[in-house]
């Protein structure tokens, strides 16, 4: 599912008006009649004061097609207009009669006061629908929509915004003093990329995409930013043939696991066989190794990188019987290590992925043309603060915008990235970016990170066609794509498996690898619905 921000969604309503035959009338009667039906479903056990916040554009229009449809199904109905009627769009003012020969109450208020004056008339449940400024807010708020907020944020049941809450700024995310946290936001059209970035995620809620209709070829094609959802994996568990051998799915190296910190190491090799790897071989460093042996789980393969860099040309030889390498889990941050993040890179030619203290010992400024000489795909897998610290932009900059500072990496290093947080940005080469808005507190857990790493390189060692130098480059990088967003989906979903099973206080990065076989299962039954319905 397509991201879209307000020009382009303007641009995409602007054409289904000029070549398909909508009108902004048919848009507004299309949008209330669908939230109507989905605010009605919600509370159809509850009877409930519906409280409409009225704005003087389109988003007030949406909001009053709405209150008209719930007040003829006999819902409690009042709406506020926080602007004169002189002031509103015609299709507002068009909208605005319809409602009031409805039956729906309506008030211009111009301050708060009218509004806490009707919150103690009666004592239903409070259900406020924001319909004031929707994605076209412009920032900064003034007092009276600021104390209108504030009040909306104390008092409120249940909020529902539509399209956008107001005082979040539809294309950022971004707020300046207050914002109305909605419980349920429904998207208008389409998600809007203000819902995953910055301040947005704290005050969206749940979101509902209400599909009011527009072509599918305006909503599915032609973006650079979309929604990670099944459908876009391109995946199939009928890929995999019943009479292969294990070299067929692939041998993927995973490298890391310090004094201290093998047990990364574990996690991460754990992951990537439970993917459905052919093989996994993983590498400590020589002193760690016999603790290593004392954790890892039999099925894993066992190596060590020698303290003696002069014996590593041997083991850098022997690096192409695998078909993928995770470096960098509890892997240390000495000058060595360093240093043989740098010899991997230079000298493997199949897909890495580049994780945690990897990350940590490298700096784009330094390193930038060990990234772009390379004829393989490299991911990145940072979370915000190794972003910051590897890109020398400053963590503020990143947090506030990431898009930009994903963006940036990006062109400068060609690699793929995964910036790992509440919501995950998956930047790709080709310059298109996939969010994958899955918070889950429960994932705020120590080895997390390291479960992500592995099940990347276990599913990249099965896509065996990536060192495959007759397919083109495009073709690789398609191949490369797959496994990134495979990982990505199956790594949160896991973990929601997980917090249901635990509990978000008990669970563990362990419990991510323990209910993987759900997250499979799930993923295959959904793929199957999607095909046969």
């Amino acid at each position: 599912m397509k991201i879209v921000n307000q020009t382009e969604m303007k641009a995409i309503e602007d054409i289904a008006i000029n070549e398909y035959q909508f009108s902004e009338e048919l848009i507004v009667e299309s949008i209330g009649l669908l939230a109507s039906q989905s605010i009605s479903k919600k509370f159809a056990a509850h009877e409930v004061d519906c409280i409409f916040l009225i704005g003087k554009g389109s988003n007030g229009a949406n909001g009053l097609s709405t209150a008209r449809r719930l007040a003829n199904q006999g819902h409690h109905v009042r709406a506020f207009l926080l602007f004169d009627e002189k002031n509103c769009s015609k299709e507002c003012l068009s909208q605005l009669k319809k409602a009031q020969s409805f039956g729906v109450r309506t008030n211009i208020i111009s301050d708060v006061d009218a509004l806490s004056s009707y919150f103690l008339q009666n004592s239903l449940p409070k259900l406020v629908i924001d319909a004031i400024f929707g994605t076209g807010v412009r920032l900064p708020l003034s007092s009276f929509i600021y104390d209108v907020i504030n009040f909306v944020n104390q008092n409120s049941q249940y909020t529902i915004a539509l399209d956008c809450p107001t005082g979040v700024e539809g294309d950022t995310g971004h707020i300046k003093g207050n914002a109305i946290v909605a419980d349920l936001t429904f998207a208008l059209g389409l998600p809007k990329p203000g819902f995953y970035l910055s301040d947005g995620p704290k005050h969206i809620g749940e979101i509902e995409v209400i599909d009011f209709g527009l072509p599918s070829e305006l909503t599915e094609k032609k973006g650079d930013k979309f929604l990670l959802t099944p459908k876009i994996l391109g995946y199939s568990s009928e890929a995999r043939s019943k009479f292969a051998d294990k070299k067929i799915f692939g041998h993927a190296l995973v490298i890391g696991g310090s004094h201290g910190l093998t047990g990364a190491l574990c996690m991460a090799s754990n992951a990537a066989i439970k993917t459905g790897t052919g093989l996994v071989t993983s590498v400590t460093w020589e002193p760690q190794y016999q603790e290593f042996l004392s954790r890892v789980i039999p099925e894993v393969m066992t190596g060590y990188v020698p303290n003696d860099q002069a014996k590593w040309p041997k083991l850098l030889k022997g690096l192409d019987k695998y078909d993928s390498i995770v470096i960098g889990p509890g892997l240390g941050r000495s000058a060595r290590a360093r240093n043989l993040v740098l010899e991997i890179l230079n000298n493997f030619s199949g897909p890495v992925v580049v994780d945690a203290d990897a990350l940590n010992l490298l700096k784009m400024s330094e390193d930038r043309e060990v990234f772009k000489i390379r004829s393989a795909p490299t991911v990145l897998t940072p979370h915000f603060g190794e972003f910051a610290q590897f890109s020398q932009i400053p963590y503020e900059k990143v947090a506030r915008a990431p898009l930009e500072a994903l963006k940036q990496v990006i062109e400068e290093i060609n690699c793929t990235v995964i910036l790992k947080g509440a919501c995950t940005y998956i930047g790709l080469a080709n310059g298109k970016v996939y969010f994958n808005f899955s918070p889950n507190d429960g994932m705020a857990t120590g080895g997390v990170g390291d479960v992500l790493a592995g099940l990347l390189g276990g599913l990249l060692a099965q896509k065996t066609e990536l060192r495959n130098r007759e397919d083109s480059l495009l073709k690789r990088y398609e191949y490369l794509s797959q496994s990134v967003l495979l990982s990505v989906y199956l790594h949160s979903l896991s973990g929601k498996f997980a917090a249901k099973k635990y509990g978000v206080r008990a669970m563990t990065a362990l419990s991510l690898i323990d209910t993987l076989p759900e997250a499979f299962a799930s993923l295959d039954e959904t793929v199957s619905k999607d095909l046969y319905g």
